[in-house]
């Protein structure tokens, strides 16, 4: 029996306060769409359930709703309903730029801060013209409509205004933080070609600055002659004399330079895949898709409304940052913070909660895992009476970490864990503000996405794993990749699994009443005594314990060519904890103590490090792979990985997998 089967749902610890049923934007958007609609929508299930029938109807009223400006209206809302060939919201034009800017008036649009002490707030008319001057200036440097804009910049308001200011020009953004090395920047501009660079000549991180001037200059000899370069001085150095400075940039008034009307699934910027097997894929997403996508998420499912102080720990270069500027397009204030979550305390984040009256507080697991080791209870510390919701994603929360926030940071807090990725930009499996959330699940299915459990012949399961599935359309899924002419690599990446059906590569547990479990990629599960366990399981447990900094769990196929396999696990001690003697002995027992006999690993081998992705993600499949005889520099390119010495460590231990059994590449059983 896996950890969360239908007779151990997790407890509900919170439930919606009454005001949540009348005053919650969902509540409001319920109300309305009963009325305007005729939707079948007096629960949130009902919702759900004519968001998914009728998926034309519901996001024509999302448009409605929120009255996305617009200068051109559909004249079709989709062709099809078959992934992914249907066409959205034909024939409409509109900007992402001007949805975002809409918002007038001295309030704040961002306030922005970093790690030396120094804080910026822009308002709103503020931002609507250093965006129009900064547009005014990429069009003096030739950026046209379709042109590529690029960022090399952590998470500070010149990365906002840049997004906006292309965004405007009807030019396609994307993004790489300042902590990519070289090649990392290289596999990903490359592909794209941009001709403007925008770039900082550093950064700060933990008190320390990191001079990236030489990383600066390798890119830029990589890419087309012609790039031009923006030079953003955060370190204060001089601009060199190939560049221009952001100063200059911004210098002259924009007031001449219109929003560029673009079709609904005009490309607005290009995301990037992890990059774990060969170049990353540089992924599409639309104006259009994005601007509903994220009215719908923030306004109702997570409940964020004009005046709202909405903060996300995340970099530029990941997902989250894209999802939490969506907040500015229900006139939230956006919180930028560049640096270290717990710089120079574990408590910092939490003070500043307080500090900013921040009324949502967007973090991950482990954060939340080591602020409970750290024995913090931030409600006993800080003021925390403004923040009215918590936001986990990146990795499921585990159930006891749900019981921590509710008795060490608010009892009565809208606590969020949310599943989905850089592919969609959004949640697959989310929240909603007049759902009781239970512990160590995810609460709902989002309004309109369709989101099962598949087995491997393609059938719904209910209340056991499965394969996660989408099984219609969303306006947020990728218009395309980028170079991908014919689209065959968009449909080898998400639809051959099942012919029109989008294939997100998770393995989760959904519930008949909507929410789920996630756990782990289906990829990596773990398969026991004719079990498939998810990795996510181990790492609830494994995360939690103060004395290891890092731990990966495979499944390793035995050389014999039998049909068994062993689960190994490495695990990477901390230098600052005292660790048994007897670590493996340890490990065992609390794993066959927490969760049960099937969860004890055959091996347990201690590393100096482990590999993980440039955005902090496990390399299970790779190191597999590795493990079975790949070499390395095959599996994973090496500027895509934050440690490459930890890859050759794996390599390495083959011998010791197998019991000394090495007889050659093996990749072939490693990917059967």
């Amino acid at each position: 029996m896996t950890a969360h089967s239908t007779s151990e749902r997790g407890e509900v610890l919170w439930t919606p306060a009454p005001d949540a049923f009348v005053n919650s934007g969902m509540a409001r958007y319920l109300n309305w769409a009963s009325e305007q609609f005729d939707a079948p929508v007096t629960s949130y299930g009902d919702a759900w359930q004519w968001s998914v029938d009728d998926i034309g109807r519901f996001w024509h009223s999302i448009w409605d709703y929120f009255s996305v400006l617009h200068s051109v209206p559909p004249r079709q809302l989709l062709t099809g309903t078959r992934c992914p060939t249907t066409t959205w919201f034909t024939g409409a034009r509109l900007n992402y730029a001007e949805n975002v800017l809409r918002w007038s008036g001295p309030q704040d649009a961002v306030l922005a801060w970093n790690e030396r002490g120094e804080q910026r707030s822009i308002s709103r008319d503020e931002l609507r013209d250093l965006v129009t001057r900064a547009a005014a200036g990429l069009s003096a440097l030739g950026v046209k409509k379709g042109d590529r804009v690029a960022g090399y910049l952590p998470n500070v308001p010149e990365s906002l205004v840049a997004l906006l200011a292309t965004a405007q020009l009807g030019a396609i953004w994307t993004c790489c933080p300042p902590e990519f090395g070289d090649k990392a920047v290289v596999d990903r501009l490359q592909q794209v070609a941009p001709r403007v660079l925008i770039t900082v000549d550093g950064y700060t991180y933990r008190g320390q600055a990191h001079d990236r001037r030489t990383v600066v200059e390798n890119v830029r000899r990589a890419l087309d002659p012609a790039t031009r370069i923006v030079w953003v001085p955060l370190l204060g150095s001089s601009p060199p004399t190939w560049t221009t400075a952001w100063d200059q940039l911004i210098a002259s008034p924009g007031t001449s330079i219109p929003y560029e009307q673009v079709p609904f699934d005009f490309p607005l910027w290009i995301l990037y895949s992890s990059g774990s097997t060969g170049l990353p894929k540089a992924i599409m997403h639309s104006h259009g898709g994005i601007t509903l996508e994220h009215l719908k998420s923030m306004a109702l499912q997570i409940d964020v409304r004009e005046g709202s102080r909405t903060f996300q720990y995340t970099s530029s270069g990941w997902v989250m940052w894209n999802i939490h500027i969506g907040s500015l397009l229900v006139g939230a204030t956006a919180l930028l913070y560049d640096g270290a979550a717990d710089y120079p305390d574990i408590g910092y984040l939490w003070r500043r909660a307080a500090e900013l009256e921040m009324t949502a507080f967007g973090t991950s697991p482990a954060f939340l895992s080591r602020c409970r080791s750290a024995g913090m209870r931030p409600v006993d510390e800080f003021d925390l009476g403004h923040l009215r919701t918590i936001g986990s994603t990146g990795a499921p929360l585990p159930p006891d970490m749900f019981r921590w926030v509710f008795d060490a940071v608010s009892h009565d807090v809208f606590l969020r864990s949310t599943s989905g990725g850089t592919d969609v930009c959004t949640s697959i499996l989310g929240c909603s503000p007049i759902l009781p959330p239970r512990s160590g699940e995810v609460q709902c299915r989002p309004l309109g996405v369709a989101a099962f459990a598949f087995d491997d012949t393609g059938r719904s399961v209910v209340d056991r794993p499965g394969e996660l599935v989408v099984t219609k359309p969303m306006p947020s899924m990728p218009v395309g990749l980028w170079g991908d002419t014919d689209r065959s690599r968009l449909r080898q990446a998400y639809f051959d699994r099942f012919e029109g059906i989008w294939h997100h590569g998770d393995w989760v547990t959904v519930f008949e009443d909507g929410s789920g479990v996630v756990h782990g990629r289906s990829d990596a599960t773990l398969k026991r005594g004719g079990v498939r366990i998810g990795t996510a399981e181990l790492y609830r447990v494994l995360d939690d314990l103060p004395w290891l900094s890092d731990s990966t769990v495979v499944d390793v196929p035995l050389l014999d060519g039998a049909s068994t396999s062993q689960m190994v696990l490495l695990v990477v001690p901390r230098s600052d904890h005292d660790v048994s003697a007897d670590l493996v002995t340890q490990l065992r027992h609390v794993l066959r103590t927490a969760l049960s006999p099937r969860h004890v690993p055959d091996k347990i081998i201690p590393v100096p490090s482990l590999p993980r992705t440039l955005n902090g993600k496990r390399l299970e499949v790779q190191i597999k792979r590795v493990l079975m005889g790949t070499p390395a520099e095959t599996v994973i390119s090496a500027g895509n990985v934050q440690d490459e010495g930890a890859l050759r460590t794996i390599e390495s231990l083959r011998s010791v997998i197998f019991d000394g059994k090495v007889t050659g590449d093996n990749d072939a059983q490693s990917k059967s």
